[in-house]
């Protein structure tokens, strides 16, 4: 390993070591086409779902400058923020409860830094070869066959880093009008900015950081040991079976010899993307990616030994005792979890496609008429969360004869629109019931089924 060594005082000491490119092998496994297969399904939800098209808009599209979201039938304006808050709940549940039951499977498997530093491994293997390829090819000096290997590398890097930007931005801006733009080179300001910085992001930390964003800047790896517990199922060594280490043929008896069944090849070494040593036991580098449980299962499979030298396990099970799945915190995790998730799907189907408000005037509480009437005076306010315009009426009820004023009036709003109108109530003075709960209703004409309902205090004296 390099060291970069600043002297203290004069003594020379060396006060940190400078980092070493990490050069992961590559590995086939059951765990690896899992990854493989995590990688296309999630890349493939990034690249294509800003394509798709939905009742002639695009299927999913985050329109900040019209203050609406689109996800395929659904429409959702800032007044239901509250879904989105309610989301990042489920999210950050779903992230303690998987890793209380199993680990850091999400850094594994679903992390975006873990899929672009994949895809873009891949494309480095693609041009410069494997592990032991690219290890030379670093090492020695320049020439031509180097110099095309890089650049190849880096066209697809830039290329691919670019295309990722531009997918980036085509979720809040029109993607079919962003290309169309970007291939007459006139796309705006703000949308050149975005696709640049969010391709150089990517570029970067998946290209050059990658380990380096897991292991010093991601804050999950410092938390997690507040979610892990001895039940926690993490990928681990059995230095019991393991040790001692040594090499041997195959076929061999290892105990005969005196040695474990770890042959001490490194493969496991070699092919972590983070470049720790999980026989030295769990650490918070992990990323939970079971590559090294592929090699060794493949090394032991080559040795005629059993697999599972290295797997998934718990502490407890590694001692020999029961591993409980049923625990306090996984409970609370998933009764929460669940609850969360169940409230969600409920109000998302229950909910109202025009939202009303209704407020008071608060100059007066109540008018009295000369014709022995009371009135009650509000202001509505109509939001229309259709994708089209609506004429709506509107109804009031209560527990006598309500009129309103203005009466039989339609309402025309468009999609989107926020509607402000003076609405006065108005019934016979001086009845028993006094001041009493009223409901107001707002029904889309062209449409029955749309309409909301809610509740205003009618003020009225007494009799």
């Amino acid at each position: 390993m390099n060291e970069v060594r600043i002297p203290l005082h004069g003594s020379g000491q060396a006060l940190y070591v400078a980092h070493d490119k990490v050069y992961p092998r590559e590995i086939d496994g059951r765990f690896a086409r899992l990854r493989t297969l995590s990688a296309w399904l999630l890349l493939g939800i990034f690249y294509v779902f800003p394509w798709l098209q939905w009742n002639g808009r695009q299927a999913v599209l985050f329109d900040l400058p019209a203050r609406k979201f689109f996800i395929f039938g659904l429409v959702f304006w800032p007044q239901d923020f509250i879904f989105l808050t309610w989301l990042l709940i489920i999210a950050a549940l779903s992230l303690f409860f998987f890793t209380a039951v199993g680990g850091r499977l999400w850094c594994g498997y679903a992390c975006p830094q873990t899929v672009w530093t994949e895809t873009f491994l891949w494309m480095e293997r693609r041009t410069e070869g494997d592990r032991n390829a690219r290890l030379k090819l670093d090492r020695g000096p320049w020439h031509a066959n180097k110099l095309l290997r890089k650049g190849a590398k880096q066209i697809l890097w830039v290329s691919f880093a670019l295309w990722t930007g531009f997918t980036f931005v085509g979720f809040f801006s029109p993607i079919r009008a962003l290309a169309q733009a970007a291939l007459t080179l006139s796309l705006g300001p703000w949308e050149t900015f975005w696709v640049f910085f969010y391709g150089f992001a990517t570029y970067g930390n998946a290209g050059y950081l990658r380990e380096q964003v897991c292991k010093y800047m991601c804050p999950y790896a410092r938390f997690q040991s507040a979610m892990f517990d001895k039940d926690t199922l993490i990928i681990t060594y059995d230095q019991e079976r393991g040790e001692p280490r040594g090499a041997r043929k195959r076929g061999t008896d290892a105990r005969a010899q005196g040695l474990g069944d770890c042959i001490d090849c490194t493969w496991c070494v070699q092919v972590c993307p983070t470049g720790i040593d999980i026989r030295q036991g769990l650490q918070i580098e992990c990323i939970a990616c079971a590559a090294c449980i592929d090699a060794c299962d493949e090394v032991m499979d080559k040795m005629g030994s059993p697999r599972g030298l290295i797997r998934y396990t718990t502490e407890h099970a590694l001692k020999h005792e029961p591993t409980r799945l049923a625990r306090p915190r996984v409970l609370i995790y998933a009764s929460l979890l669940a609850a969360l998730a169940a409230g969600f799907v409920v109000a998302l189907a229950l909910r109202s496609p025009v939202s009303l408000d209704v407020i008071r005037d608060r100059n007066s509480l109540y008018r009295l008429t000369d014709d022995g009437n009371v009135d009650n005076v509000y202001t509505l306010r109509i939001l229309n969360k259709t994708e089209r315009e609506q004429n709506f009426r509107i109804e009031a009820a209560g527990g006598s004869k309500l009129t309103l004023l203005p009466a039989d009036r339609e309402y025309h709003v468009a999609s989107g629109d926020v509607y402000s109108l003076p609405l006065r109530v108005r019934r016979a003075a001086y009845q028993p019931l006094g001041a009493e709960t009223i409901r107001i209703t707002v029904r889309s004409v062209d449409d029955p089924a749309i309409h909301v309902t809610t509740q205003a205090r009618f003020l009225a004296p007494a009799q």
